[in-house]
């Protein structure tokens, strides 16, 4: 799981990337942040594995924040400027990629792969073919056919033992079987939280 912060002063954007990025089965959300001094604020409670920047925000910019940061996590510039003279103060400033907010979904969640992985700097023209599938948790990638279907069942809001039981063709004792695997799997307790990993993974 790749957790991330990102930080933009507008709010439909800012949020928009949050539920997007958020679906990505891959990818955690920690926090948002509306300029530099609350990316810096929140990066003092939260340790992501990559930041999400943009360039032009009030108080603090983005570039002002990631210079303070100096060897924090991974940072990529998504902005609208794209112009090489603003790519080379997103280099200095320590940015290890650099976007156009016009970037698809499933590339900036690429890019992110990239640097998480330490890849080397990331931009328009960067082959990113080798990131674009999820990469699950251990624990989620070892999940069953079985056990998925259940965990499809559950994000569906079907959560009794029986329903499951019905809907699968199969006892209620093989459920509770499956459920324990599951749990195991993802380090979950009760189907509750179990319904909610099968909605971020996406099943």
């Amino acid at each position: 799981m790749i957790r991330i912060v990102i930080a933009d002063d507008h709010d439909l954007l800012r949020q928009g990337l949050e539920q997007a990025l958020g679906a990505v089965p891959d990818i955690n959300v920690l926090a948002t942040a509306r300029n530099g001094f609350e990316l810096l604020a929140k990066l003092k409670d939260v340790s992501p594995d990559v930041v999400i920047v943009d360039i032009d925000m009030p108080e603090m910019t983005g570039l002002e924040a990631l210079a303070e940061m100096k060897t924090g996590p991974p940072a990529i510039v998504v902005t609208m400027h794209e112009s090489q003279k603003v790519r080379k103060k997103a280099v200095d400033a320590g940015a290890v990629g650099f976007l156009s907010k016009s970037t698809p979904l499933p590339r900036l969640a690429a890019a992110i792969r990239a640097a998480a992985a330490g890849g080397d700097f990331i931009d328009a023209d960067t082959d990113l073919e080798a990131h674009m599938e999820p990469v699950l948790d251990p624990g989620a990638a070892a999940l069953t056919k079985r056990e998925r279907e259940i965990l499809s069942l559950l994000a569906t809001g079907v959560s009794a033992t029986d329903e499951l039981a019905d809907k699968l063709f199969i006892s209620q004792k093989t459920v509770k079987n499956h459920l324990a695997s599951v749990y195991d799997k993802l380090a979950v307790s009760d189907r509750a939280q179990a319904a909610v990993e099968a909605i971020r993974l996406g099943l």
